[in-house]
Formats: structure tokens, C-alpha cells, sequence
């Protein structure tokens, strides 16, 4: 029960706090070497017995648990329920995700590296410092914190990482990568409106019919990437570098802002 409380507790203040700075902010007022974000109250052998118990109707439900720092590499974890989950350094190494649930979850430092999350859904989820590097995550919903994570080679085709602008009543929810390594990713047709880019590395990127429109991409590098088809409509790209794009004359990247402050050829 306490924990339980402890993690709508913790999920509230993200509901409060959507924005990169102010969740840094709250990230470091938490002890992270408490209980509640190191430990784990359950063992892998348990995680697959629910696994096996679980059918299609029932999926496998973690809500509100602890499995901080548990090796749970390589198990079909599809459709399982992660929300609001502790799961800070969990290993999910070539796991099978697919649908699998992890809004409100904690992922701080969260090893998905390889895994398939193919339409999962990532909704206020925190992976700051997270690594998914080469990870599917193809028509996935993802409006999560994703500050400083690799997603080197990662899949975000048809991925949504925009606020749902219907329903915005505590902020604006959207994708975080500020500062991620992104770099040889594959976006095509993400939507990555307003979604926050700054300082991200995006270098031979796939960005063919990504919608930027109002992104912030101020300080990002995409020297490289495929820009074939994109929108960016009033996206803010003060001092990215815009090197070697191509599919140039297939965007309209002139309609960006702040143009004359980018790092062009």
C-alpha cells in the first residue's frame, strides 16, 4: 500500500512537472538511492511465472511494483502492464514489447537496447539516461522523457511523439530527447510536432515525411539526414546544423524559424 502511494504520488508530480528542465528539476529533489528506485521486490522467476500464467485477456500486470535493477533480457514481455512501475537500470536487452504498457513508469538508466516496442505505449514515462540503442520502437506512442538516452540506430517509424493537444489540462506532454543520441535513427512519417530536440544529435538521420512543425530542434545537429518530404512549419532551429541534408528541395525547411541562425553549407 505505501508503495503503491508512493507511486501515484510520484506519477502526480510528473502530471505537474512535463517540461525537460522542470522534470530534471524533480529528478534531482528525489532520493534515487532510496528503496523505492533501487530495489526490487520481485525476482525475474517471478516475472516469468506471471508471464506464463498470463493469457490473452489478463496480461501480465506490474502496476505500481518494483522491479528496479532486474535482468529481464530476452522474455516476451508483450502486452504486459509496466504502469507507473519502479524499473530504474532494468534490463530489457532484446526483450519482445510489442503493446506492452509502461505509462507513468520510472526508466531512469533502463537498458532496452535492441528491444522490440513495436506500438507500446510510453506515455509520461521517465527514461532519462536510458539506452535503446538499435530498438524498435515503429508506431509506438511515445510522449516521455528521453533526456540525454542513446537511441543510436533506433526505429521510430510512424512513432507518435507529440501532445495530444485535446487533452492538455495539466501541460504540455510531449517527447523529450533533449541532448539524445539519435544519431542514424529512422523517423519516417514520426510525428515529432512540438516535441523538444535541443542539442540532440540527429546525424544521418531518416527523417523522410517527419512533421516538425513547431518541434525545438535550437542547437541540434543533423548534418546528413534525409529531410525528403518533412514539415517544418514554425520548428525553432536557432544554431542546429543543417549539413549535408538531402532532400532539401522535398521539405519546407525554409519555412522554419530562426533559418538565418542555423549552421548551414
Amino acid at each position: 500500500m505505501r508503495l503503491g502511494i508512493i507511486c501515484a504520488g510520484v506519477a502526480l508530480l510528473w502530471l505537474a512537472f512535463p517540461s525537460a528542465s522542470s522534470a530534471q528539476s524533480m529528478v534531482n529533489e528525489l532520493d534515487l538511492e532510496s528503496p523505492q528506485m533501487t530495489e526490487a521486490e520481485i525476482s525475474r522467476a517471478d516475472v516469468e511465472k506471471a508471464l506464463a500464467a498470463a493469457t490473452p485477456e489478463k496480461p501480465a500486470d506490474f502496476t505500481g511494483m518494483r522491479l528496479n535493477g532486474l535482468d529481464l533480457s530476452g522474455l516476451d514481455l508483450s502486452h504486459t502492464i509496466f504502469r507507473a512501475t519502479m524499473l530504474n537500470k532494468t534490463s530489457f536487452v532484446g526483450s519482445k514489447l510489442e503493446k506492452a504498457v509502461f505509462n507513468q513508469a520510472w526508466m531512469l538508466k533502463a537498458n532496452l537496447t535492441g528491444a522490440n516496442l513495436k506500438y507500446a505505449e510510453l506515455v509520461q514515462t521517465q527514461l532519462m539516461d536510458a539506452t535503446l540503442d538499435g530498438a524498435d520502437l515503429s508506431g509506438a506512442r511515445v510522449s516521455a522523457d528521453l533526456t540525454n538516452a542513446s537511441l543510436k540506430n533506433a526505429k521510430f517509424v510512424g512513432a507518435n511523439l507529440a501532445p495530444d493537444m485535446a487533452n492538455q489540462s495539466m501541460g504540455l506532454m510531449r517527447g523529450i530527447l533533449r541532448s539524445a543520441k539519435l544519431n542514424g535513427a529512422d523517423f519516417t512519417n514520426a510525428n515529432l510536432s512540438r516535441v523538444d530536440l535541443e542539442f540532440a544529435s540527429l546525424t544521418n538521420t531518416n527523417l523522410t515525411g517527419v512533421n516538425f512543425m513547431r518541434a525545438e530542434l535550437a542547437g541540434a545537429d543533423l548534418s546528413g539526414a534525409t529531410i525528403t518530404g518533412a514539415n517544418f512549419e514554425d520548428a525553432d532551429v536557432d544554431s542546429a546544423r543543417l549539413i549535408s541534408l538531402k532532400g532539401i528541395k522535398e521539405s519546407n525547411l525554409d519555412r522554419a524559424t530562426n533559418l538565418s541562425a542555423a549552421i548551414r553549407d
